[in-house]
């Protein structure tokens, strides 16, 4: 694997590396985010957004509330991405959220001068079975025994800025 470096673009700094995403039956994801070459550690947690009518994208589509966590500050921001497959996923960020309720679609399309994060994911080793519960007991523990499925892949996160995030414990929602 190509070691990738951090790199300015007009969005912000772009974050590349893998990420390892433990997919749950009820819909939520939790894993891992590891920037490459450096080696630093981000938290991903996701939950399913409820459609308010019939979405016409397909049954594998849906949206995800997705919180990204530096370990090492304790801060976090959250962005609203599509999820395209069923066990083997896709994760992108969109630009609009039509069908979803008034909230999400609020968060979706919110500027107010802050940079946008763009997230990209997509699944090339899918785990299974016996191989997802031994790679969760060793990577995330808490998740054992839930019947999750484990795609692992190149992630890459731009405009993330946890340093602009407020101390006083507030989430920054950014879209």
């Amino acid at each position: 694997m190509e070691e990738v470096e951090e790199r300015k673009e007009e969005e912000g700094v772009v974050r590349e590396g893998v990420a390892s995403i433990a997919l749950l039956p009820c819909g939520s994801i939790s894993g891992h985010f590891v920037q490459l070459p450096h080696s630093i550690c981000f938290g991903l947690h996701g939950t399913e957004l409820a459609c308010e009518r019939e979405c016409s994208r397909g049954e594998d589509y849906r949206l995800i509330k997705l919180t990204i966590t530096d370990f090492s500050s304790k801060r976090e921001q959250t962005v609203i991405v599509e999820c395209k497959g069923h066990d083997a996923a896709r994760f992108h960020s969109i630009d609009h959220a039509h069908g979803w309720e008034k909230d999400v679609v609020g968060m979706v399309e919110q500027k107010h001068g802050k940079n946008k994060i763009v997230v990209s994911f997509e699944c090339e080793t899918l785990k299974a079975d016996r191989a997802a519960e031994d790679h969760i007991r060793q990577f995330m523990p808490k998740l054992a025994g839930l019947d999750a499925v484990v795609n692992i892949g190149r992630m890459s996160i731009t405009g993330l800025d946890l340093e602009a995030v407020e101390t006083d414990g507030d989430t920054e929602i950014a879209s």
